[in-house]
């Protein structure tokens, strides 16, 4: 049998095990040697306070510096702070002598802070705590750096929409969810505190710490004499495991089911009262992000919009801007007569909420409701009970579906009532079945509240279904605007058309009244405005206008087939043109050309952009 790849790395763990256990076990049997009669308890009791007292004191003043100076090193870009943060781990490679030999130079009895406090900052408590705090500071400063520095930004962003300020995010959301870190980190840096001899006995010889005093016992009396002072240490060693173990707490996760976690609550009472508003929204953004800029305009005149583009297009930068998230180098966001682009993020009446919802993975769900600045507990109650949330309440956002994490995130924002709802790709985590449930699901949430919403998405159907007007952008610049219905029925472009997902679109030329030439020389024939001959257009035809018949004027052959949205269509190459046809419609048989007929009412033709 094929033994699994995990198992020499099993081996290798295992062996460094027993390594680490084999002192334990090896000290055993020499506990009957140890000169139990000649242990002198009071002083040794005094070296265990000594140690307890310093090593705690060291861990607040680490404490309270090291987690800002951690959460420093881990935002900032800087090269002085880059540096400075290679500086505070040397402890960790130098010496413990070689420290105290540094501490020294700063506090000892010749040096200018030594002398300032008359030589009495060495062999003193305070020259044990310093020495201490030296040597033990990066255990917690590196762990607090790489907690901050996984901290997703999205949690801040989030925060801040829920009208909270700098400090308050911080307080709130940050630093609860790095605390498990910085909690590890702290207890490292107090046990290596406990433990510090090097730089203690350089700094402070006097009072005995317990490491001084064992190496004092040692170097005077013997290993014998020595033995008995591993207990204290050993019982702090205990303790502190088993501490660490209990802190964890046993780990209870609630399953919630997949499927009916995701049903689209009923949508059937009516939402709290609220001022109908008829506030619009309308924007210039301009942002210029090294080698990408971003410069649009928006001037929409309902509340349900979408902004449409491919990855990389600045859609997710414009909901930012609008946000307050991103700095807008000029131009203005205004939501009816209120001038947003002048607030910051936590002023602006806003619920934002990115594709993973940015829920904070330290609150229940009713921890969450409560979050928002100005959240009415009224409306908390209400969104709970209408999203299918009340027996939820005690849940950690780990403990539920992608469908109730989307609802507790949109009765978050709907608590503070807020006047614009922004969703960046909301759905574009969840397969295609649940995606189209939890649409449906917004789109019936979204005729009960006055709110202007913005979905931004590359989904041409999610946009079609979610949005009254659209808003199709690329390389930060505008394609298109306009009602739905009419960009999806008159793309300007063949990359709008590309990028709504439509087909059977083109350019060409008028040739004669009611009958157009594309690029592929395929003559077409159109009813509706009359163009003159010569006129530059765009056409398309609708896949029903397109049927298999012997009698058709056409020829063409079967290339392929397609699926969308449980429909299946044949594709068609005619004239050098591809066309997407209903598969009902298509030739019985995929062998040899076949003959078409194509409806002049089903082919639709407006002028082309100019170039």
């Amino acid at each position: 049998m094929k033994q699994p790849a995990a198992r020499p790395l099993l081996w290798l763990g295992a062996l460094l095990a027993v390594y680490l256990c084999a002192p334990f076990v090896a000290s055993i049997p020499q506990i009957g040697q140890a000169d139990w009669a000649g242990v002198d308890w009071r002083a040794t009791w005094s070296a265990v306070a000594v140690s307890v007292t310093s090593a705690s004191v060291a861990a607040l003043v680490i404490l309270a510096g090291g987690v800002p100076l951690g959460y420093w090193l881990a935002r900032s870009r800087s090269r002085a702070v880059a540096l400075l943060g290679f500086v505070v781990q040397l402890p960790l490679a130098l010496p413990p002598l070689t420290s105290g030999v540094l501490l020294l130079f700063l506090v000892g009895p010749y040096s200018t802070i030594g002398q300032l406090f008359g030589g009495r900052i060495t062999d003193s408590f305070t020259g044990i705590v310093l020495a201490e705090t030296f040597v033990a500071a990066p255990f917690l400063i590196v762990a607090a750096r790489s907690a901050f520095a996984a901290v997703d930004p999205v949690y801040d962003d989030v925060a801040a929409t829920l009208g909270h300020h700098a400090m308050s995010r911080f307080f709130r959301v940050t630093l609860p969810i790095v605390w498990p870190a910085i909690r590890a980190g702290l207890a490292l840096a107090w046990l290596r505190a406990f433990g510090e001899f090097g730089a203690t006995m350089m700094v402070a010889y006097h009072p005995y710490s317990l490491p001084v005093y064992t190496y004092v016992v040692f170097g005077g009396q013997g290993l014998p004499a020595m033995m008995p002072l591993l207990l204290p240490t050993l019982a702090i060693a205990i303790v502190c495991a088993v501490l660490s173990v209990y802190a964890r707490g046993p780990h209870v996760a609630h399953t919630a089911p997949a499927e009916n976690g995701d049903e689209p609550a009923s949508f059937a009472s009516a939402a709290p009262a609220r001022a109908v508003t008829g506030l619009r929204l309308a924007f210039d953004a301009q942002r210029r992000l090294g080698a990408f800029s971003l410069d649009i305009t928006w001037r929409p005149q309902t509340r349900r919009l979408a902004i449409i583009g491919p990855s990389g297009s600045g859609k997710s930068l414009a909901l930012r801007i609008i946000a307050g998230l991103d700095h807008n180098d000029t131009g203005s966001v205004m939501l009816g007569d209120a001038n947003l682009g002048a607030l910051p993020p936590e002023r602006r009446p806003i619920g934002y909420m990115p594709q993973d919802y940015g829920l904070f993975p330290h609150m229940t769900v009713a921890q969450q409701l409560a979050f928002p600045v100005g959240a009415d507990a009224a409306s908390a109650r209400y969104w709970l009970a209408h999203l299918g949330l009340d027996t939820l309440t005690a849940r950690l956002p780990h403990a539920l579906s992608f469908g109730q994490r989307q609802r507790v995130a949109l009765a978050r924002a709907l608590t503070r009532h807020s006047q614009l709802l922004l969703f960046d790709e909301p759905f574009a985590a969840l397969d295609t079945p649940r995606r189209r449930r939890l649409q449906q699901s917004l789109r019936a949430l979204q005729r009960e509240i006055d709110a202007v919403t913005i979905i931004v998405t590359h989904d041409p159907d999610e946009a079609a279904l979610l949005a009254d007007e659209v808003l199709i952008i690329e390389h930060g610049r505008v394609l298109q605007a306009g009602p739905v219905n009419d960009v999806f029925r008159r793309p300007a472009s063949l990359r709008v058309a590309e990028l709504l997902g439509l087909h059977n679109v083109g350019e060409g030329v008028v040739r004669a009244a009611g009958e157009i030439e594309t690029a592929k020389g395929l003559r077409l024939p159109y009813a509706g405005t009359p163009f003159a001959p010569g006129t530059r257009v765009m056409w398309r035809v609708a896949p029903r206008a397109l049927r298999a018949t012997p009698e058709g004027a056409w020829t063409g052959m079967p290339a392929g087939h397609a699926l969308r949205h449980g429909d299946r269509y044949v594709t068609i190459e005619m004239g050098g043109e591809a066309f997407d046809i209903a598969a009902e419609d298509a030739p019985c048989t995929n062998d040899g050309v076949q003959r078409f007929s194509i409806e002049r009412e089903g082919v639709s033709v407006w002028a082309a952009p100019h170039s």
